[in-house]
Order: C-alpha cells, then structure tokens, then sequence
C-alpha cells in the first residue's frame, strides 16, 4: 500500500502569510491574522478529520500519470533503442556495402589478371603447339627424306656391289669364247709365221746380195723396199706380254684375287628421283687473299651464334648467298637461319648430326626444302659455296668452287620471303632469336660471305671465286654482324690459309 504524503502546505494553496499580508494591509493586518488562524486551523482540522476521501482521487490521479510517464518513457526508450539499431545497422550496411564493392572491384581485378595471364598462357601454349607441329612436320620430312636417302644409297651400294660382279659373272661366262679366240689366234699367228718365213726364203733366192747390202732394216725403220712384207711383218708381230686370262677369272671366282677397283664415285640428286650423278672431286681453292673478317666457330654450343642486323628490310622474290666455308666437324650444320613471328624457318640453309653426313636441307617456307649433297665440303679445307633462287619456275642451284653441282625448278615457286625477321650466322632458330640446337650448330669457319636479293649470273660467282670482288648490290656481308655470341671468335687473316 502506497504511503499517504504529508499534507500539503498552506502556500500550495495560496493561503500564506504574503498572501494575507496583501489581503491586510496596514494596521489591519493583525485582526485579520487572528480570524484567519482559526479558519486555517479549522480547516485543517477538517482534512485531518476526512484525509483519505479527500486525497485517494489525487493519488489515483498522480500514480495513473507515473504509470502513464513510465509507460512513455518504456516506449520512448524503445523507439528511441531501435532508432539507435536502426541507426547503427544502417551504418554498419553501409560500412559493408563499402567493403563488399571493395572486395568485388578486388574480386574483378583479380578475375581480370587471371583472364589476362590465362589468355597470355593460351597464347604461348598456341605458339608451342604450332611451333611442335612445325618441328613436328619438320622432323617427318627429315626422316622421310633420310629413309628416301638411306634406301637409295643402299640401292647404289647393292647396285655398285653387283656391278663387279656382273661383270666377272660374264666375263667368266665368255672365258671358252676367249679360250677358243686365243687358239684360233695362235694358229693364225703360226700361219703368218710360216708364210713369213716362206716369204724371207723367196726373198733371200732372188736377192741373195741383200744382205750384205744391209737391207736389214733397223727396228725404228720403215721397210720401203718392201711395204707388204713390212705389213705382214707388223701384222705378224707377237703381242704384248698378256696374263692368262682364264686363270685370273678363276682366280677373281675364287677369290683369291680382287676385281679391279672402280674409281666410279656416285652423289645423290638435288631433287627426290631424279638419277644419281657422279660427284664432283674436290678441288683446292689455292692461295685465297683479301676475303675480309674471318668468324670462328670453334664448337657446337648453342651460345656460338652471330646476328646480322637489319636484316630483310623488303619481300625478297629472288636471292643468291656465297660465302667462303671450312667445316671441322662431321656434318654441315647450320650456315644461315632466317625466322618470324609466321614461321620459324622462312630460309635455312642447315645441316645436323642426324642427317647424311655432307647432306644440307635449303629451306624456303618450311615444311618445302630440297636435299643438297655437300660431302666434299667435310675436308676441313677452304670451299666457296653459292646458293641462288629465284620465284620464277621455282629455279634453284648450287655452285662449289665456281661449279655448278646441283640445279632445279619448281621449288617455291612466286613465292615471296617477307621483311622484318631475325637472321643469324651458325645456328637454326626454333623461336625469333632463340630455340637453338647444338645438333644443328656450325662449328668451322666462314668469310667472305654476302646475300643479295637477286639471282647471280655464273660470271658473276667465277669472278668472286677467282678475284675474291663482291659483284655489286650486295643487301648483306660480314659488316653487318652487330653482335657475336657465345665463344665465336673474329679475326682478319691476310690469306684464309693462314688463319688458325
């Protein structure tokens, strides 16, 4: 139960002293005082007399308003908690709204430098397989083409084998027929004999002076008296000292006697069927003077390369390449490589261990090439070598030491060898600049050497094989090696022959 206030003071109910002091002014103040107290006290005794009927309504009243405040302020609170959670929820949404986009634009560059490393990684994975079909087709052509080679020169060996012996086979086959000759022979020559000496007795029994006369001519006289009998006499005269025949096939047969070695040696052809032709001997260039610089390549690694800049500034429809070359290894390798982005072997004038020894491929747009047979070139002696081509009819040839040893057609024809790509000395590009084998590296030496962009005339490489005069309209020499690599040495010899 709710404890009862004190009673509520006279001032609360404008009953106070200023009050009556206003009411009583003056000198009436104290009579007024005395008629007040009793009313006062009268009146308070009234409340003491009926207090709780009096003040319950007035309670009720204020307790109603506190629950009616408290409520508001419950309320008040309530909203006023739930605008400060709206509040901060609406902050904290905005804070990770801010973090969320700044997690999707992370997100999104992560995904846009995966896309990009992705894309480049296609790329380079694209470029390695088209440069691994390339080696791909390339290596098939080169084994298709050392099959063709390893089959065609066991063709000639069995062909050379055979030969000997077909020929013994017949010539044993026709030893009765000699035999048979050679008795016919002898008996013919005993009847020369004969008649001969019946002649010289005819002779001496009408001249029986000619003797003494000296009619006995000396070995290195003709017989003028007697032109006949001078015939006879020659006709007659016993043959060279001969073996017996029959006796030397039986002893090849045996054998205990070899044939006759053939000096027959034969080259493979430029182009695929064509017949074998016989290869040319190896010549000595002679003294060779004022070619200018000389490189070395003294081993096949792969950092021996020399490249020449600018290279191919235009389309180039025809060309000619000579340079003086000595080889120290036992196979070519590679002389001059040409590459771009398109293709890794636009021109290639290469060798490698895997092929013949002395076997050389002229590339032109790869997978086309024709085989070039070079064996003489394996002496570790000087050689000049020229390689020309022209688009029209595809016509192509080869000189060594200024003569022609290989020529043909219709290898790339109206075709066109574009500007802009890399061209180096010694090794063959697998990639622009790079991608070397030292399978296919060169290892010797080279001078001299010059690319033009048309096709030379045989004047032309005679007089640069004998007066070592570059013909004019020369697009590239030795000048225009801007950077040697690896342990290829430049050095300037007065004659080739005096270089190491």
């Amino acid at each position: 139960m709710r404890p009862t206030s004190p009673p509520t003071p006279i001032r609360q109910r404008g009953w106070g002293p200023s009050s009556l002091s206003m009411g009583c002014p003056g000198r009436r103040t104290l009579p007024l005082l005395f008629v007040c107290v009793p009313v006062y006290l009268y009146g308070v005794s009234l409340q003491e007399a009926h207090p709780i009927g009096q003040r319950k309504p007035f309670f009720e009243r204020l307790r109603r308003l506190e629950e009616q405040f408290r409520r508001f302020q419950e309320v008040t609170l309530t909203h006023l908690q739930r605008i400060a959670n709206n509040y901060n929820v609406s902050y904290n949404v905005d804070a990770r709204f801010q973090r969320l986009t700044e997690e999707s634009r992370a997100v999104a560059l992560a995904v846009n430098r995966s896309q990009a490393a992705m894309q480049v990684d296609l790329a380079h994975l694209k470029t390695q397989m088209r440069k691994t079909k390339r080696r791909g087709r390339k290596v098939n052509a080169r084994l298709r083409a050392l099959d063709l080679t390893l089959s065609r020169q066991q063709a000639w060996e069995e062909e050379r084998q055979k030969a000997p012996q077909d020929a013994v086979s017949r010539l044993a086959l026709d030893v009765p027929t000699l035999q048979n000759a050679l008795a016919r022979l002898a008996h013919q020559v005993r009847s020369q004999s004969t008649r001969l000496a019946a002649l010289e007795g005819q002779l001496q029994v009408a001249n029986p002076g000619a003797l003494a006369q000296g009619l006995i001519l000396a070995p290195h006289q003709p017989d003028v008296s007697s032109p006949k009998l001078h015939q006879e006499r020659q006709a007659l005269r016993p043959p060279p000292e001969h073996k017996n025949l029959s006796q030397d096939f039986a002893a090849i047969l045996q054998g205990t006697q070899k044939p006759p070695s053939l000096s027959i040696h034969w080259a493979s052809p430029a182009v695929p069927g064509d017949p074998p032709q016989l290869a040319w001997p190896p010549q000595g260039p002679g003294k060779i003077c004022n070619t200018g610089p000389v490189f070395v390549f003294p081993n096949a690694s792969t950092e021996n390369v020399v490249f020449l800049s600018p290279g191919f500034l235009k389309a180039l429809r025809a060309l000619s390449f000579c340079s003086w070359v000595r080889v120290a290894s036992s196979h070519l390798g590679t002389l001059l490589s040409y590459a771009t982005e398109e293709n890794d072997n636009k021109l290639v004038l290469h060798g490698r261990d895997s092929l013949v020894p002395g076997s050389m491929h002229f590339v032109i747009g790869d997978p086309a090439f024709r085989e070039l047979r070079l064996q003489p070139l394996l002496d570790s002696r000087w050689h000049h070598l020229c390689v020309g081509w022209t688009s029209i009819q595809g016509r192509y040839w080869l000189y060594v030491d200024r003569k022609l040893v290989a020529s043909g057609s219709h290898f790339r024809e109206n075709y066109e060898i574009p500007p802009g790509g890399s061209l180096v000395l010694g090794q063959e590009q697998d990639i622009v600049g790079g991608g070397f084998d030292s399978a296919e590296a060169f290892v010797g030496s080279m001078s001299g050497l010059a690319i033009w962009d048309r096709a030379l005339m045989p004047g032309d490489v005679a007089n640069l094989f004998s007066e070592k005069k570059l013909p004019a309209g020369a697009i590239l020499t030795l000048a225009n090696a801007t950077l040697v690599g690896g342990f290829v040495q430049r050095t300037n010899c007065p004659c080739l022959e005096d270089c190491p």
